[in-house]
């Protein structure tokens, strides 16, 4: 083999792993549909990656919904704890479901619909909020009315940019 092509041989895993790298700090935008209303996992079509959306609200943090306790809404699949989570979502969708279909409210306010991740997520005045990264989360904490305000304002936008 020539030193060229050892050389380009060398450059090619270098890229190779960089993007391995790039990739590897983002499993839920790799793993989410962003054309849809509701944040789904492309794969397997669950909201939520598959977390109940009441536990946020009983449990205080995010827990696996079981296949045997599904509902279908909004055209995709929640799971659900148990019977009594599935049938207080199926009465009040807009309390339980994450805000903004589950995008993340910070950059929905700057016009943009980026994944939330069903780990880094606020309860805020009874509503849910998910977010892509810890810092959105923390910034939206800080100051909520300012972020809910544009993002309110901007969001009939975003979806008008996402497949019907």
């Amino acid at each position: 083999m020539t030193a060229q092509r050892r050389e380009l041989k060398a450059w090619r895993r270098r890229i190779a792993l960089i993007a391995l790298l790039a990739t590897a700090g983002v499993p839920a935008l790799s793993l989410a549909a962003t054309t849809e209303r509701v944040v789904a996992n492309r794969f397997t079509g669950l909201a939520l990656s598959g977390f109940d959306p009441v536990a946020y609200f009983t449990d205080a943090r995010p827990m696996l919904g079981i296949a045997d306790y599904e509902l279908s809404k909004e055209g995709v699949v929640w799971r659900f704890r148990n019977e009594g989570n599935r049938a207080s979502f199926a009465a009040y969708p807009a309390i339980y479901g994450p805000q903004f279909g589950g995008y993340d409210p910070v950059d929905a306010a700057r016009g943009v619909a980026y994944a939330g991740n069903p780990q880094i997520w606020l309860i805020l005045e009874n509503r849910l909020y998910l977010f892509g990264r810890e810092e959105s989360r923390d910034a939206f904490a800080a100051s909520p009315a300012n972020f809910l305000k544009q993002a309110r304002k901007r969001w009939p936008g975003v979806q008008e940019t996402m497949s019907q």
